[in-house]
């Protein structure tokens, strides 16, 4: 589904490299994690991946389903069926979920929903990630909490159908419960769609206890440095980074 090569990126108008040469390929439904200390480039990879203006790629390729993302921009891969849960979502004022989620699902379909149907299935699923149905009409994040701004993530990804999810530190913010909701209907999702792949980008594994990952990937200094099961991220949180910071010693990536 997903595979990235040799891909070399810095910040645009500076000459500050954040990847190096990072390759991963991820298949048809298939789980796959990315850690790392901070600063390492996981965030600023899912960005890339979604072509984030910031961003200018040097080299490499990142092909989706046998399209180059690189020509295109943002929207146009969100419509091939790519997803990006943010880390810290926008809030857009003046524009409701029920609005924004309409308008998105239309012009990935190229048709106009039925309105019965949508609002449907739209309760259905803020029903089951414990959201009151008031947010169907709040502004987009507009005052929201932590949690209800990580669970209206889940809640497009689940409306919007994506074949490839990407979750930037969905954790981050979450109190157990609702890490356990997110997570929840999130499996859910994926066992209705056997197809989806997911790459989650975290710092600590109590996010893979509820989404058992096939691969574990380790970032350092923009490139993967090493890659196993999830037995690496228990490693990780037993342990530590310091094998990961002696490698950074002898690679440095500027």
């Amino acid at each position: 589904m997903l595979e990235i090569k040799n891909l070399s990126c810095k910040v645009k108008d500076t000459d500050k490299k954040i990847l190096s040469n990072l390759s991963l390929k991820i298949n048809d439904g298939e789980t796959h994690v990315i850690m790392g200390p901070n600063g390492t480039g996981k965030s600023t990879l899912s960005k890339i991946i979604m072509g984030h203006y910031n961003y200018e790629v040097i080299s490499g390729d990142i092909i989706f389903n046998n399209t180059n993302l690189l020509e295109l921009d943002t929207s146009a891969r969100a419509r091939l069926g790519i997803f990006l849960a943010m880390q810290d979502p926008t809030v857009i004022s003046g524009v409701s979920n029920s609005e924004f989620l309409k308008e998105a699902i239309q012009e990935i379909k190229g048709e106009k929903v039925n309105l019965y149907s949508f609002i449907k299935e739209m309760e259905s699923n803020m029903k089951n990630l414990n959201l009151s149905n008031d947010m169907l009409h709040r502004s987009i994040n507009e005052g929201y909490s932590g949690g209800e701004k990580k669970k209206n993530e889940v809640l497009q990804l689940k409306m919007l159908k994506p074949k490839l999810i990407i979750l930037d530190e969905l954790d981050s913010g979450l109190d157990v419960d609702s890490l356990k909701v997110c997570c929840s209907n999130i499996n859910n999702y994926l066992k209705e769609n056997k197809n989806t792949s997911v790459l989650i980008i975290t710092h600590y594994p109590r996010i893979l206890e509820y989404i058992k990952p096939d691969y574990v990937h380790i970032l350092s200094n923009g490139k993967i440095i090493k890659t196993g099961d999830f037995s690496l991220a228990k490693e990780i949180e037993n342990s530590g980074y310091s094998s990961i910071n002696e490698i950074r010693k002898n690679d440095y990536c500027e």
